[in-house]
This record gives C-alpha cells, structure tokens and sequence, in this order.
C-alpha cells in the first residue's frame, strides 16, 4: 500500500509541477542538451555507488543541491526523475520502490533544497559568499539530512526495521556524509558560478557581485 502511495505523490508532483519550459528550450538548444543529458549520466553514476548493510538502509551521495540551484526545483525533480527510472531498468533500485525512492531522494529533497535557497535570497544579504555557503553549502547538508530522515521513515513504515535498528546502522552515517555532501554541492556551485554561470539559474551578476544591487542591510 505504501508503495501505491509513493507513486500516486511522486506522479502527482510530476503532474502539477511539470516545467513546460523544459522541452521547447531541450529540443531547440544543443548545450542545453548536452548539459540535461550529461548530468543525468553523472547523477546515474553518482546514485549508483551506494553502501549498506540491509536492503533500503544504504546511503549515496545526492548532489542534489546544485541540481536544483542549476535548473530550478521543477526540472531538478524531472531530471532526478530520469535517473530514478534508469536506477530500476538497470536493477539497482526494484520497481515496486520507485515511486518512494523518487520521492524521498529527490522530489521532497529537491523542493526543501530550493526553500533554503528562497529562504537566503529573501532574508539574508545577496552576496556570493552567502550563497556559496548557505545556498549551496549548508544547504547540501540539510538536503542530506532531510533525504536520510524521509528515507528512515519510509523503511521504518514499510519494510517494518525498528527506529533503533534505523538508528543504529543508517543514521548513526548522518555524521559522514554531511560534509562531503556540502562541500560537492559547494564546490560544484563555486566552479559553476566563476566559470559557467549562464547554467545556474538561481544565480545572477546582479544580485550577487555588484554593489549597486546588493540587499540593502
């Protein structure tokens, strides 16, 4: 039954949010194109290299954060989306868990990763320091958070391991990943912002590097 859920939310997320934006630009612009498929092959690969101790309790880097400062919440959760079905046609992730594993590793990350980014571009100071390391940094950890705890209660729910047992072999690696998960995510966006910034579409010259433009403190 909980699986059914998953799907019905996962699709009616898909549904409601799907950017019509996405496929006149994808189908008119090569780089555009080149930059969707290249990173649904790097998030395949990424996603792909996981380790556990049970079945569902096993964790990988997300690399979400930048996704979604990238391209948006609505065309991070598609391109995530992707990757979630290329994970079930290859056998890493079984199909009747589709539905959750997008749900909980990428559309509710992706839309509370693109709440912190709202939540410093409205009340903190525009500046690129602050949103390579709220935006993009501190953001990427609490991403990892939000994924491991959405994730512990789907297993909790639905594959019937006890909170202790959650605890003690899958949350109990909160502690290391939380830094190389940020630092990815902000050193992707630094690299991104300095040499690529027309690919970020969170970021602009003009609230973040001129004086003139910055938020009045």
């Amino acid at each position: 039954m909980l699986q059914w859920i998953g799907y019905l939310i996962w699709l009616l997320i898909m549904v409601l949010s799907f950017p019509r934006e996405f496929w006149p630009k994808f189908r008119a612009e090569k780089d555009y194109q080149h930059l969707v498929l290249a990173t649904i092959v790097g998030l395949f690969l990424l996603w792909s290299l996981r380790a556990g101790i049970a079945e569902g309790l096993q964790v990988h880097f997300l690399a979400l954060t930048v996704l979604v400062l990238s391209h948006g919440w609505q065309i991070a959760g598609l391109i995530g989306s992707v990757v979630t079905i290329l994970l079930v046609a290859v056998g890493v992730v079984e199909w009747p868990d589709a539905g959750l594993y997008a749900l909980t590793g990428v559309m509710l990350p992706a839309i509370f990763s693109y709440g912190v980014f709202l939540f410093s571009y409205r009340y903190m100071a525009r500046h690129l320091f602050i949103y390579i390391f709220i935006a993009a940094f501190f953001n990427g950890a609490l991403t990892m958070v939000v994924h491991l705890l959405l994730t512990s209660g789907w297993m909790y729910f639905g594959y019937g391991y006890s909170w202790d047992y959650i605890v003690d072999n899958y949350l109990v690696l909160l502690p290391l990943l939380l830094f190389p998960e940020a630092l990815i995510n902000g050193m992707a966006i630094t690299l991104l912002v300095v040499y690529k910034p027309e690919w970020v579409r969170t970021f602009a010259d003009r609230d973040y590097i001129y004086p003139s433009n910055k938020k009045d403190k």
